[in-house]
């Protein structure tokens, strides 16, 4: 509809007259190029955060530095918490979805920032706990990036890297308690 519009402001007016002129074509090849680049923005970025879609299994970790030395009970110590992302993107690279553990869960929403030259696809969430549940008034905030893939790397799964604040305290905890996740996609 916008190149139709373009179109008609080039090439056209009410009397069905052309309204080209060297000063008014030039006009119209720097409108019509830009336009041509933010529809490919745009679709870029559609389909950027459309690699996020569907489902991931969620891991966060506390950020301890100390090392496991093969002690199981340490290394299961350092989880934070297990869940399953589940994200919807919708046409403005809007994000819903859940995040779902045994016994609870976090509705989910948040944004899609697009690949730009330096920087990876990078999605922003707020988790909300469900009324009448356990988590009810809880929120906790993500950052994660979308990790790059290796160009000599075989059968590579998508992978957010990123971490987790919890934005309000509850039971006792709290709040700007920071860890970090890995989330992989299924």
């Amino acid at each position: 509809m916008r190149l139709l519009g373009l179109l008609w402001f080039c090439f056209g007016n009410d009397a069905g007259l052309p309204r080209v002129n060297a000063r008014s074509l030039g006009l119209c090849l720097v409108i019509f190029t830009s336009g041509l680049f933010s529809i490919g923005v745009e679709q870029a970025v559609a389909r950027d955060g459309d690699q996020l879609a569907g489902l991931w299994t969620y891991r966060s970790f506390h950020n301890n530095p100390s090392l496991v030395t093969g002690n199981e009970q340490t290394a299961l110590s350092l989880f934070f918490a297990e869940a399953t992302f589940s994200f919807v993107i919708g046409k403005n690279n809007d994000v819903s979805g859940a995040l779902d553990w045994d016994g609870g869960g976090l509705d989910i929403r948040g944004t899609v920032r697009p690949t730009t030259d330096g920087s990876p696809l990078a999605v922003e969430l707020v988790g909300t706990g469900r009324a009448g549940t356990q988590t009810e008034n809880w929120e906790y905030d993500y950052l994660g990036f979308l990790a790059p893939n290796w160009s000599s790397g075989v059968n590579q799964i998508p992978a957010l890297v990123g971490t987790v604040l919890r934005a309000k305290p509850h039971g006792g905890a709290p709040a700007g308690y920071v860890a970090s996740f890995i989330a992989v996609k299924h």
